[in-house]
């Protein structure tokens, strides 16, 4: 039984490849300060759905997704020239909200850490 399967080690090299010709190739200031975070592939390699990470609010969000959309046939030629797949798969951008949510949790357990304990009450062995 295989431990990955196709569509993961696509996946994979989808993802490494775009790390390393989104700072370099890629000239949209939009996506300056963007990272790839990860790709999902349908089982038929036919869609890929790229989850990025960028600093910043909401418009800076927007603006990245916006710079993805302008560039997607710029990067589907650099996938067709370093991947051989008989396809390149439909590419659909999307931000990755694990890290504000680890953010947020980092957040509350430091906000926990400072009350020192005075409005928690240790837990009783019985």
């Amino acid at each position: 039984m295989k431990p990955f399967s196709r569509a993961d080690r696509v996946g994979e090299l989808i993802q490494q490849v775009l790390a390393e010709n989104l700072n370099r190739s890629i000239k949209d200031p939009r996506l300056k300060m963007a990272t790839i975070t990860g790709v999902k592939m349908s089982k038929d390699l036919k869609s890929a759905r790229i989850y990025f990470a960028i600093s910043g609010g909401p418009e800076k969000i927007d603006n990245a997704i916006a710079g993805f959309r302008s560039a997607i046939g710029f990067i589907k030629r650099v996938l067709a020239s370093e991947l051989d797949l008989r396809y390149i798969p439909d590419l659909k951008f999307f931000y990755d909200e694990s890290f504000d949510y680890g953010a947020r949790i980092e957040n509350l357990i430091k906000s926990l850490n400072t009350d020192d304990g005075k409005n928690h009450t240790p837990f009783e062995t019985e």
